[in-house]
């Protein structure tokens, strides 16, 4: 049973990067499903969360930092969750995790949840 996310890498200042995260083992559609991302050094951050469709309202959430410049999608007939990011920034450079969670709903603590399940990580680097 795992989550893991592809997608990340070299990116300039302006450009956009679609990562993407496959689960094994389990059915991600009656999970809530997240992206968090860490610097090193600092805290980690919830970037985003979807709530699940199957048995919530399939909402989403973002911190205010990427509102505006980041979608988180899911499909659940391929079990896979995605983060589409635009305008990205060096700011923006960071390990990203996907989550999921079997509260299904994204709710207002999402960032602070113990989350059930951890993928790993995959790097943004976002520099000219």
């Amino acid at each position: 049973v795992q989550l893991q996310a592809f997608g990340g890498g070299l990116v300039q200042p302006g450009g956009t990067l679609r990562l993407s995260c496959t689960a094994s083992g389990f059915t991600l559609g009656y999970y809530a499903l997240g992206w968090f991302r860490q610097v090193p050094g600092k805290e980690r951050e919830g970037v985003a969360c979807i709530s699940s469709t199957a048995i919530s309202d399939g909402s989403t959430v973002y911190a205010d930092s990427v509102k505006g410049r980041f979608s988180i999608s899911r499909d659940d007939d391929e079990n896979v969750v995605y983060l589409q990011s635009s305008s990205l920034a060096p700011e923006d450079t960071a390990a990203y995790f996907c989550v999921a969670d079997r509260r299904a709903h994204c709710g207002g603590d999402w960032t602070n949840w113990m989350y059930d399940f951890w993928g790993q990580g995959t790097q943004v680097t976002v520099s000219s």
